[in-house]
Order: structure tokens, then sequence, then C-alpha cells
């Protein structure tokens, strides 16, 4: 409790804390978009085959003239199974057969069909660029969308690992500024990446920093918080990234090109540097790293902005010193990471895993449904929007069934109903149905599934 005693001579929830935590509650919501960012910029629209006689302009003749849109495309593009036109092939040569619905046809071989060799076209009345038509990520193509949000998240988990260490000898306010300055680079650049390869690559260098700019925020946060407030930060922090999908679904609507997009949420981060600065690095770490008296000027400091009188005299270097004696011996003690496993640590061992098997569950479920909106075949700003206010209903859900069931029963409770809710989802309709069933059981089922589906993302989030 020494350090907590410190803290609250030095103004456990002054004006400095509740800077700190607006700030970190605007970066988050400016920050956050960046991880889903991919929900719009790389959003698929509809598309056809290039076919001469329907998109060449320079194509003239007397039929082609007289004949209907509709008509060009019934003999130019073959049908799926869905009795739509394919995405991915075309006829070698017109059909002029399939005009004649009504008459017999006596040849009934399958028309030879190739490969989309010319491009493709695309409905650009609901994204009028995205990097899918930027660089015609679809049919073999595809699957490098999902390459890109792979990179992503693979940048995290490593600047997880890489900026960590780094937070831990340099300092959490350094690195944190470092992070968040690189974020903003990269992210601008990738709205001028000249090819998929380097738009890639920045993905990548931008997943290094998002983590370590959460995960220093809440160090900062905590550290600088006594303990019975810390709740009320870490629940408005949480709540800030829910915001940030809200902010991230109504900006993508009002901007539909992805340049744009990417510009109009990278550029205000190099704005947060400046307030940045005034942050105060960690005296919790400056003492252990052996920097007593730069960590007490840095108490001050925050005693001194948060309007207490005579920090100077009280929070002596011989006072803080004798107030966190222990902690100040055990900075020399040089810990093995062996006796992590020796008992009783050993049993921290083991429930660091079981927290880690609940994470990474949650994790894959929640950001595999929150990652592919367009998957719910509905309007996707909306969904956005509709996240971001259920995760926030979540937050403070949580908090209060945490405060009446505590930590234990209430992670056994929400992992069991998320994990039912995943089973269930295995029997819910999906995808397109047979014509027959008619459009509105299609859409009410549909409806049924994204009801569902919103209250999955509620679990996950509590």
């Amino acid at each position: 409790m020494s350090f907590e005693e410190l803290l609250d001579q030095a103004g456990g929830l002054g004006r400095f804390q509740i800077f700190q935590l607006v700030l970190f509650c605007i970066t988050n919501i400016l920050t956050y978009p960046h991880i889903v960012l991919e929900n719009f910029t790389a959003a698929t629209p509809d598309h056809r085959c290039w076919v001469q006689i329907l998109d060449n302009d320079t194509v003239s003749g007397n039929v082609t003239r007289t004949l209907s849109q509709d008509a060009l495309l019934r003999i130019s593009i073959p049908l799926d199974s869905n009795l739509k036109p394919e995405k991915c092939r075309r006829f070698i040569l017109p059909q002029w057969q399939l005009l004649h619905l009504n008459e017999t046809v006596t040849n009934t071989a399958e028309p030879d069909t190739e490969p989309c060799v010319d491009g493709w076209v695309y409905d650009r009345s609901y994204f009028p660029s995205t990097i899918i038509t930027e660089w015609d990520l679809v049919c073999e193509s595809q699957s490098l969308k999902s390459v890109v949000q792979t990179l992503f998240m693979t940048g995290s988990l490593l600047g997880s690992l890489i900026y960590s260490p780094l937070s831990d000898r340099f300092g959490r306010k350094v690195v944190y500024q470092w992070c968040l300055l690189q974020l903003g680079i990269v992210d601008t650049a990738a709205a001028f990446a000249p090819t998929f390869l380097i738009y890639c690559i920045l993905r990548f260098w931008a997943g290094l920093n998002i983590m370590t700019i959460t995960i220093n925020s809440f160090s900062l946060m905590s550290e600088w918080t006594i303990s019975k407030r810390k709740s009320v930060g870490v629940v408005l922090m949480m709540s800030s990234y829910s915001i940030g999908q809200m902010f991230l679904g109504g900006l993508a609507f009002a901007i539909r090109n992805w340049h744009t997009l990417h510009l109009a949420v990278s550029v205000p981060l190099f704005v947060l540097l400046f307030p940045s600065r005034k942050l105060v690095e960690s005296f919790r770490w400056l003492i252990v790293r052996n920097q007593l008296e730069k960590g007490v000027k840095e108490l001050r400091r925050v005693a001194h902005i948060n309007g207490k009188k005579n920090a100077e005299e009280t929070l002596t270097i011989e006072y803080v010193k004798s107030t966190i004696q222990n902690v100040l011996d055990a900075v020399h003690t040089k810990p093995s990471i062996f006796q992590l496993f020796h008992a009783p640590k050993a049993l921290n061992v083991i429930r660091c895993l079981f927290s880690f098997h609940f994470r990474f569950s949650s994790a894959v479920s929640f950001y595999g449904l929150v990652l592919n909106l367009q998957h719910l075949g509905s309007n996707i700003f909306m969904f956005q929007v509709l996240f971001g206010a259920i995760t926030l209903t979540a937050r403070f859900v949580s908090l209060w069934t945490l405060n009446y069931m505590g930590l234990r029963t209430n992670q056994i409770l929400f992992s069991f109903l998320a994990g039912v809710s995943i089973l269930v989802n295995t029997f819910l309709p999906q995808g397109e149905r047979d014509q027959s069933l008619g459009k509105e059981r299609l859409r009410s089922e549909n409806i049924y599934t994204d009801l569902y589906k919103i209250f999955f993302v509620l679990l996950l989030s509590s």
C-alpha cells in the first residue's frame, strides 16, 4: 500500500488523472477504428466479368443497340445456382439462343465459359472505391482480403512482444508516443500505397503499434490512479473502444472512398501528439528503475497539477524512500523465471493459462464476427454502430454483474453462454436460400440471424 499512500497525497483522482483519462479515451476512439477498418476499406461490392458487347463503348451494331442491358447480360454471363449472374465466369461467345426462353432449344449442351480474363465490372453505387476494386481482390484473389487482416493481427501480436520489454526499459510514455507517431505515419502512407504488397506491409506495421498504444495507456492510467478509482478508469477506457466502433460506422457512411477514409482516421493522430507531451511518466516505473529523484519530481509535478499545496515539503525524497523501502529492497533482488514454477507461485501460472484460454476463445469468436460484418448480409454501417452500442452496454453490464456475482462466477457464466451461442449459431440459416422459399421468409430468417448475432456479441463483450 506504499504507492497508494503516495498517490493519495498527490491526488488519486485529480485534474491530472482526469486530463490523462480524457486524452486516452479520445486516443482510443481514434485508434480502435484502425483495427476494424477493413470492414469498409476492403468491402467487396457486387461484380461480374467485363464483357465487350456490354462494357466497351466503342462497340456498335444494330443488334446490340436494340437489346437492353439485361438481355446483353443474359447472353454474356452464365447464371449461378441461385439464378444470379456469375461473378467469376463469362461465356466465351454470346449465347443468342438464351434470348428465346420460350422456344424449344435443341442443343442442350452447356455453353463454354472462361474466367474473367479482361477484368471485372463493379457496382460502385454503394462503395465507389475499396482496396478490392483497386487491386481486383475477387474470385481467385478473394482470399487476399483475409491476408490483410491476418497480417494486421500478426503485427499486433508481435508488437506486444517487442514493445512491452521496451516499455519496461525506456518508459511507458516514450514508447506510447513513438507508437502513436508510427501509427499515424504508416496508415496515412497506406492511403497512397501504389501496390497491394506495400499496402499489406504498411498494415502489418500499423498492427505492430496498435496494441502497444492500448497497453501503455492502460498502464499509465492504472499507475497514476488509486485502486478504488481504477475500475472507473478501466470502464471508461473500455467504453471508448465501443464509441470508436460507432464513430467509424458513421464516418464510413459519410466517406465511401477508401483513400479518404484512411486519411480521416489517421491524420488526427498527429494532432494527439501535442497533448500527449503533457503526460507524466509513471513514477512507479521510475522508482523501480532506480530513478528515485526523478520519480519524486514527477510525483510533485502531479501533486502541483492537482492543486496539492506544500507538495515539495511533504513529498521529500527521504519521506518517499522510507515509505517504499520494501519496494526499493525488491529492486535489488534479481528474480528468476523458474521461481514461477515453485509452489505456491505455480498456481498463478495455472491461473494465467486458464485466463489465456478464456481470452483466446472469446477473442477469436468476437473478432471473427466483428471483422467480417459484410458476411451478415445487411447494412454494415448500421451493424458497425449497433455492435459499438452493444459492446458499450456490455461494459457496464459486466461491471454490474461483477459486483454481484464475483469474477469467477461471472467468467464461467458468460463463457458458458457464449459457448452455447456458438453451437446454436451452426443451426441458424446461412447464405442464400432457394427462391421457392419466398423473399419474405428469407428476409425474416436474416433478421432473426442478425438479432442473434448481436446478442452473441453482447455475451462475448461481457
